[in-house]
């Protein structure tokens, strides 16, 4: 074997693909540059030509010699079995702690729920023990079709918040939308973004995705909390800055009340949040303690940190206390409302780089690189997210617990979860940090999705995976056979020739929407808004851009003609049109119904256009009686939502 042939096969073997078909169709080759970058961060060093040879003969040898698989994927409930000879010696530990152990093939009557680790032969195996299928949105108390609305928590309005919308203001708007029949409230994540982070306000940018954005805690709610909150500004963009001091020093002063005054009650349960969250709250705590003394990124700070402050850690664990009872009230609030589905909440791809996550699970991280995406139709220019990826084999050599534990935090209160980028359980673009170009690297798709399954089960949370851009071939149909809903965004479902496509046509077994957070509201859509956007940003030339707004003039001109609305009339006609396809859940953007022009995000920008701060017209006190979500609700009604 050359070290050539040596280095492909030792790429392959870690999943690196060798190959892939760009937006054009055109075949990128992964480079040896960015095979030897992957690799390293993966953990494998292959620095020299015979090192590199060396590691692949010895992980060729390691697969012809195993007689298991890694993972074993089985039906939970049902009976399994393992093949072994006579004197093979087997032992079990289950999910639970529980152990078993005998000799000869390994069976079980009824394998209960969840990851187990089976030895058998000297081999190790995970054994995965997923339903048959994630919760579906008619099973038990659900409806056969539903509808929900969707928005920024940060943008919600109200009388008495500072300027940026709470998890108080959560409650009321989802119990708003519950009384007039919707049945989900989604918002954007709500992942902590770290105490030491005053720059990054993208909530697809966490610093763990396992905690909770704490910004977002009502205190008003909180006892000891007294001092000045900021102003309740009249301005269209969030002022982070403005709300962060005063917001802080409310924070604080209720921790100490918390600490010299609180009932023995509450301390208990603070107490009992605690030991559930276990040592994951406390190594969370004590980076955001540290972070506070080193600052937000943890590739900065000195090689020994030193210990982190008792009192401060202490702080930030009950921080995480706080608002998970904020968010549980939240949820229960609006579900109380008749919000059937309750809270519909989203889970980023990755976290920052330099965050508590990569800090705290670093055995499961990929090193010295980002997840990002090739030139696509939501950025030609191909995007660099800056945010950490699983690295297969280090996920797996844990038993997939960092995966699992960011599943559970997530679903926790979700009634559905949305899975940005699911595609990434298939395969991720990986960018060296080294300057090689981006390569795919495969995931174990199947045992990913089967604990999706196992997570979803547990707390009865619909799932939708965000499936837009590349999608391979495979992975739709893998999401269905575990009962994960697509998702179809109506501006980028077209036909061969181009057009959009009927809503009549959507998939049944997805969630329908206009458009998302980085796309063109329906105002900005039929304005050719992105369009502007793209030109001023010199991502696409004048004759281009001209050719793209004749497009988008015929594009328009077909929703209203299919849609039968007049032009002022576009968006009752796409709800309505939405409505009736035989999609399992619709979802209408609070953007839409405020009548937006611009998107909360434009891909691919960071200061040049208002990511993350466009505030909504709309206070959630006057959700109720507010004519366009009321002319919604009707239209849903009617068509049987």
């Amino acid at each position: 074997m050359t070290p050539a042939e040596a280095l492909d096969d030792l790429a392959r073997r870690c999943g690196i693909l060798p190959v892939y078909r760009d937006m054009a169709g055109t075949e990128r080759r992964t480079t040896p540059d960015t095979q030897r970058a992957l690799l390293r961060a993966m953990g494998l060093v292959p620095v020299t030509d015979a090192l590199v040879v060396e590691t692949a003969r010895l992980l060729a040898s390691e697969a012809d010699e195993r007689r298991y698989p890694h993972d074993l994927i089985a039906e939970a409930g049902q009976p399994f079995s393992l093949d072994a000879a006579p004197d093979c010696v087997w032992q079990i530990v289950w999910e639970d702690g529980g152990t078993g152990e005998g000799r000869g093939p390994f069976g079980h009557r009824s394998l209960p729920m969840g990851l187990h680790r089976l030895t058998i032969g000297g081999e190790t195996v995970t054994l995965i023990a997923a339903p048959g299928s994630a919760p579906s949105v008619s099973g038990k108390r659900g409806r056969g079709k539903v509808w929900g609305v969707t928005g920024a928590l940060y943008g919600l309005r109200s009388a008495r918040n500072g300027g940026l919308g709470d998890y108080a203001d959560l409650g009321a708007a989802g119990a708003a939308l519950g009384r007039a029949g919707a049945a989900f409230l989604g918002i954007n994540p709500i992942h902590d973004l770290g105490w030491g982070n005053t720059e990054d306000a993208s909530p697809y940018s966490p610093s763990h995705r396992g905690f909770l954005n704490t910004a977002h805690i009502a205190t008003d709610r909180l006892a000891g909390s007294e001092g000045p909150e900021a102003a309740n500004p009249a301005g269209d963009l969030v002022d982070y800055a403005a709300h962060r001091g005063p917001h802080r020093a409310r924070l604080r002063g209720a921790f100490a009340h918390f600490r010299a005054h609180a009932a023995p009650e509450d301390r208990a349960a603070f107490a009992a949040f605690r030991a559930e969250r276990g040592a994951a709250l406390e190594q969370f705590a004590a980076f955001e303690a540290l972070s506070s003394r080193h600052g937000p990124d943890w590739r900065h700070w000195p090689a020994d940190p030193g210990a982190a402050d008792p009192a401060e850690a202490e702080f930030h664990a009950w921080l995480q206390w706080v608002a998970d009872c904020q968010v549980g009230a939240a949820s229960a609030e609006a579900r109380a409302a008749g919000l059937t589905r309750g809270l519909y909440l989203d889970l980023a791809v990755g976290a920052r780089r330099g965050g508590a996550e990569a800090w705290c699970t670093p055995d499961a991280i990929a090193a010295g690189m980002s997840l990002g995406a090739p030139p696509d139709h939501l950025n030609p220019q191909g995007q660099n997210w800056q945010v950490t990826a699983f690295a297969p084999a280090k996920l797996r050599a844990t038993g997939f617990a960092a995966f699992r534990a960011i599943l559970a935090a997530s679903m926790r209160h979700a009634g559905i979860l949305r899975i940005d980028h699911i595609l990434g359980l298939n395969r991720g673009f990986w960018i060296p940090d080294d300057g090689s170009p981006g390569a795919y690297v495969g995931q174990p798709f199947e045992a990913l999705l089967a604990i999706v399954a196992i997570e979803a089960a547990r707390h009865g949370t619909v799932v939708i995976g965000e499936d837009l851009g590349l999608v391979p071939g495979g992975v739709r149909q893998g999401m269905a056979r575990r009962g994960i809903y697509s998702y179809s965004v109506l501006q980028y479902e077209r036909t061969k020739s181009d057009r959009l496509r009927s809503p009549k046509r959507l998939r049944a077994n997805s969630l329908a929407c206009f458009a998302t957070h980085d796309t063109p509201t329906l105002r900005g859509f039929a304005e050719g808004r992105d369009i502007d956007w793209w030109q001023r940003l010199g991502w696409t030339m004048p004759d281009e851009a001209a050719k793209a707004r004749k497009a988008r003039a015929r594009d328009v001109a077909r929703l209203c003609a299919s849609n039968g609305a007049a032009p002022g009339a576009l968006r009752d006609g796409v709800h309505a049109a939405l409505a009736g396809s035989p999609a399992a859940l619709v979802s209408v953007q609070l953007d839409d119904l405020d009548g937006a022009a611009e998107a909360q995000n434009l891909p691919g920008t960071i200061d040049e256009h208002p990511n993350w701060r466009r505030r909504y017209t709309r206070p959630v006190e006057s959700f109720a009686d507010w004519p366009a979500f009321c002319d919604t609700a009707a239209i849903m009604r009617r068509n049987g939502r």
